[in-house]
């Protein structure tokens, strides 16, 4: 691993198509996405298959709107997702995120990479992504996918 590559390993107390969905399925990204806890998703368009598009708006709490886009690359279904990230407003620092899925009984075991994040973006990926987890377990513990 190198400066510029985000590695965050963690468990969710959520079976494993509760978690593939929660990051497939727009009505359920909306709900946790973005690292502001008050702040709330917006709009998500996605085409969750290989060469799909995804583009995720979401707001903080004071406000200010974010714009991320990509293209899908490697989508197996509960296993593996990536894909490219851009920011809308820092067009041309594209990076990598891939997502590994793996069940542990009742959980999911989630691997989780950014490469590529560069040095020119003023985003800070891992406190971001961090943040953007711990509203992930929580929105994970208060739905119901059946």
């Amino acid at each position: 691993m190198n400066d510029d590559t985000i590695s965050i390993e963690t468990d969710f107390n959520a079976p494993l198509e509760k978690v593939w969905a929660a990051w497939t399925e727009p009505h359920l990204l909306l709900k946790w996405f973005g690292s502001d806890p008050n702040g709330k998703g917006l709009r998500a368009t996605m085409s969750v298959q290989v060469g799909g598009t995804y583009e995720i708006t979401f707001q903080d709490s004071n406000g200010t709107q974010h714009t991320c886009m990509g293209k899908y690359l490697i989508v197996e279904k509960n296993k593996i997702l990536s894909f490219t990230w851009e920011w809308k407003n820092e067009p041309g620092l594209e990076s990598l995120v891939t997502i590994t899925f793996n069940p542990k009984q009742r959980k999911t075991s989630m691997i989780f990479e950014h490469r590529n994040v560069g040095f020119a973006s003023a985003h800070n990926y891992l406190a971001g992504w961090e943040a953007t987890f711990s509203k992930l377990e929580r929105m994970l513990s208060d739905i119901s996918l059946q």
